[in-house]
């Protein structure tokens, strides 16, 4: 691969880099997981999901239907 191909390669990752960043919204939240007065949009969301609907027992393993 000639020197020529890897300085534009570089520019096309830059360009598409910077492309993203400002068309993005810039509100990523890396700060890991929230407690407290920062999580209290969770509460709402859980609130308003509907329930899980219940799981049905698993069917009996082969070994005791054999009995």
């Amino acid at each position: 691969m000639s020197n020529r191909s890897i300085i534009i390669m570089v520019l096309v990752l830059i360009g598409a880099t910077a492309y993203l960043l400002l068309k993005g919204d810039g509100n990523v939240d890396m700060g890991g997981e929230k407690h407290g007065a920062e999580a209290a949009h969770m509460e709402e969301a859980k609130k308003d999901a509907p329930a899980a609907a219940p799981v049905a027992p698993a069917a009996a393993p082969a070994a005791d239907a054999k009995k």
